[in-house]
């Protein structure tokens, strides 16, 4: 996986839209909850779409692969969405684990309210991270219950009182083959790494701004 992504943008509805763009070296193995190429399996690139605030299609994972194509990547990937501005993207990096977050923060949530329904504002914490080594299809599960953690630690840290957003999604990234590490919980060799990279990079995200909110169609006016 390249270092960082690469920054470029998009045509739609007359706007140059910032999108995020990771072309892989080679394929990965990955677990995602993604709106394209959720699930556990082989991975080819990932995109981080920022999308304005207006957005309302109900086939994201359509025009994620619209997107993908149009920017000629090539098999399978994952794709994610955010109304914040994608150039703001934070990294971290810790014993070889690094992870990547935006970080919107504008309808924070318990995770376990008493209401469930929607409030209105911008939200999505997208964070994508890559794991040196092969984790076994049980690590990666705990891999992403780790990652989640260490975003609701982060959040608390800047006095948020919220686990996340009802919308963010979590992509790991590990090597596709070589020997399994067995475990991903935070207090294992791999797993406590990638929570201390994630907490940084969602920490910084939320603590300079960019998890005030403000959706990226808001600073067009």
């Amino acid at each position: 996986m390249s270092a960082e992504p690469t920054l470029t943008a998009r045509r739609e509805g007359g706007l140059d839209i910032p999108l995020l763009v990771w072309r892989l070296g080679e394929p990965l193995m990955a677990i995602s909850s993604a709106p394209l190429g959720g699930g556990i399996g082989v991975r080819h690139w990932v995109v981080n779409a920022t999308v304005p605030m207006s957005y309302r299609r109900d086939d994201p994972d359509v025009h994620l692969a619209e997107i993908a194509a149009r920017q000629g990547l090539g098999g399978p990937g994952i794709g994610l969405l955010t109304g914040v501005d994608v150039a703001e993207v934070v990294t971290a990096e810790d014993t070889g684990v690094r992870a990547w977050a935006t970080v919107g923060l504008g309808d924070p949530i318990w995770a376990a309210a008493a209401s469930t329904a929607a409030a209105p504002g911008p939200g999505t914490v997208n964070i994508v991270v890559r794991v040196p080594v092969r984790l076994s299809p049980a690590a990666l599960v705990n891999a992403v219950a780790t990652a989640t953690e260490a975003k609701a630690q982060a959040l608390w840290e800047i006095g948020l009182p919220a686990t996340g957003t009802a919308t963010d999604a979590v992509s790991v990234l590990c090597a596709a083959g070589g020997p399994e590490a067995a475990y991903g919980g935070p207090r294992s060799e791999w797993g406590a790494p990638l929570a201390r990279a994630v907490r940084a990079a969602v920490r910084t995200g939320g603590g300079t701004g960019q998890g005030s909110g403000m959706p990226w169609s808001d600073r067009l006016l």
